[in-house]
C-alpha cells in the first residue's frame, strides 16, 4: 500500500508536472503573444506619440496664427475706429462745406441780381445822358440863335443910335 501510495503520489506529481508544463507552455505562448502585443502596442504608442507631437506642434502653430490673426483683427479694428473718426470729421467738414457753398450760391445770386440792376441802371443813365446831350445841343442852338437875335437887335439899335446922332448933328 505504501507502494501504491507512492505510485499514486508519483502519478499525481507527474500529472501536476504535466499540468504545470502545459500551464508553462500556455504561459510561454501567452508571453510570446504578450510580447508581440507589447511590440505592436509600443509601435502604436510611438506612432500615436509622433502624431500627438505633430498635433501639438500644429496646435502651437495654430495658436500662434490665431494670436497673429487676433492681433491683426485688433489692428484692423483700430484702423476701422480711426477711419470712422476720419469719416465723422469728413462728414462734419462736408456739412460745413455744403453750408458755405449754399451761402456762396446765395451771394452769387445776389451779386448777379445787383449786376443786372447795375447794368439796367447804366443803360438808363446812358439813355439819360444821350437825352441830356440832345437837350444841351438844342439849348446851345437856341442860345446861339438868341445870341444872334440879340446881336442883330444890338446892331440895329446901334445903327438907330448912330442914325439919331447923325440926325441931330
Amino acid at each position: 500500500m505504501r507502494a501504491d501510495g507512492a505510485v499514486k503520489k508519483r502519478t499525481e506529481l507527474e500529472n501536476g508536472v504535466s499540468s504545470n508544463e502545459e500551464s508553462i507552455d500556455a504561459l510561454d505562448k501567452q508571453l510570446v503573444e504578450s510580447k508581440i502585443t507589447l511590440s505592436a502596442s509600443e509601435a502604436k504608442f510611438d506612432d500615436i506619440s509622433r502624431k500627438l507631437a505633430t498635433l501639438e506642434a500644429d496646435a502651437a502653430r495654430g495658436n500662434e496664427r490665431a494670436e497673429i490673426a487676433e492681433k491683426k483683427i485688433l489692428d484692423i479694428e483700430e484702423e476701422l475706429r480711426v477711419v470712422g473718426q476720419n469719416m465723422q470729421t469728413l462728414e462734419v467738414g462736408e456739412e460745413k462745406t455744403l453750408k458755405r457753398e449754399e451761402k456762396l450760391q446765395v451771394e452769387i445770386m445776389d451779386l448777379r441780381n445787383k449786376l443786372k440792376a447795375s447794368d439796367y441802371m447804366g443803360e438808363q443813365a446812358e439813355m439819360n445822358i444821350q437825352r441830356l446831350n440832345v437837350r444841351i445841343d438844342q439849348t446851345e442852338e437856341d442860345l446861339l440863335s438868341e445870341k444872334m437875335k440879340i446881336k442883330k437887335i444890338s446892331d440895329e439899335l446901334n445903327q438907330t443910335f448912330e442914325d439919331m446922332l447923325n440926325m441931330k448933328c
